[in-house]
């Protein structure tokens, strides 16, 4: 695989790697979860995860699709695919983070304790998963993106915390 398709797997998942670290800075308020607990008596996501912090997420996730088709748009085809890519690669990656926090949540884990793998590629493999019916990468893409991924994810929750954005660097 050459640097080129390196490129363009990291041009493909940006709109899920905004999406997914957007939170952070535009979440807060009420839960989506509502405060309710599962059959276990734990909370089904936590007060992490907010209707604000997703919304706002898939947002500017979509806004940054939005972007990339103008800087580059015979990637994408049309604008219509483009934003319906980036929204499918933003739902999803923040999907991937709730189902995430509800796995995290069963395993009695409290919240913003790391959970290796699932917290660095379940953002990833939902994000993937969603979008692809309109766009897909090559099988060595995908790869790349499942190796490099998590490296990718701990620099950014690291920055989040030397900001002051996260109380936890991971």
């Amino acid at each position: 695989m050459g640097l080129e398709s390196v490129f363009w797997a990291f041009w493909y998942i940006l709109p899920a790697y905004f999406a997914n670290a957007s939170p952070v800075l535009v979440g807060g308020g009420p839960p989506i979860d509502g405060g309710r607990k599962w059959r276990d008596g734990r909370r089904i996501l936590g007060d992490g995860k907010t209707w604000r912090g997703f919304i706002g997420g898939v947002a500017i996730g979509t806004l940054v699709g939005v972007v990339q088709y103008f800087i580059t748009p015979g990637f994408y085809g049309d604008l219509p695919t483009a934003v319906k890519l980036a929204f499918l690669l933003s739902f999803g990656a923040l999907f991937g983070d709730l189902v995430g926090s509800f796995i995290k949540r069963r395993a009695n884990l409290p919240r913003g304790a790391p959970a290796i793998g699932l917290d660095q590629l379940g953002f990833l493999i939902s994000a993937l998963a969603f979008a692809y019916p309109v766009k897909t990468l090559s099988s060595g893409q995908i790869i790349f993106l499942l190796v490099f991924s998590p490296f990718i994810h701990w620099g950014a929750n690291y920055f989040a915390y030397k900001m002051g954005w996260k109380s936890v660097p991971w």
